[in-house]
């Protein structure tokens, strides 16, 4: 798989995202559903905790990518849902560094939800793969 970044303007890139992404010589590709701060069982965990969920959320999403034998640095797009978008932003650097180990700043975009599906989550993260 080749990806050329496709940037007209660089601002995006201090928030540590591509405005877009050429993909060629895709073989496979997976689509994540939304990942959020639950456990194996389903039961939301670090309530009122954004920097927690980024990271349990993030963690989650590592675990599917794993099962289909894939990692941070094969995801080609995101798309991210929270409740603050502010209190997101303050802690994205917990994005920045899961992806930034691989070298990775996939197309994304941040949503403002006034709730996600399970009552006291506050992140959710969506991801396609590709390889």
């Amino acid at each position: 798989m080749e990806r050329t970044a496709v940037n007209p303007w660089d601002w995006s890139l201090k928030l540590g995202y591509n405005q877009a992404e050429v993909v060629e010589g895709v073989t496979r590709q997976v689509i994540c559903a939304g990942q959020t701060a639950v456990d194996g069982e389903g039961n939301p965990q670090h309530l009122d905790d954004m920097r927690a969920q980024i990271g349990l959320a993030l963690d989650n999403l590592e675990a599917v990518l794993e099962k289909a034998g894939m990692d941070l640095s094969n995801i080609i797009r995101l798309g991210v849902y929270a409740t603050d978008v502010d209190e997101a932003l303050k802690n994205f650097d917990v994005m920045g560094m899961r992806f930034g180990i691989h070298q990775n700043a996939p197309p994304m975009t941040l949503l403002g939800v006034s709730r996600l599906a399970i009552p006291g989550l506050l992140f959710e993260i969506e991801a396609t793969a590709a390889a």
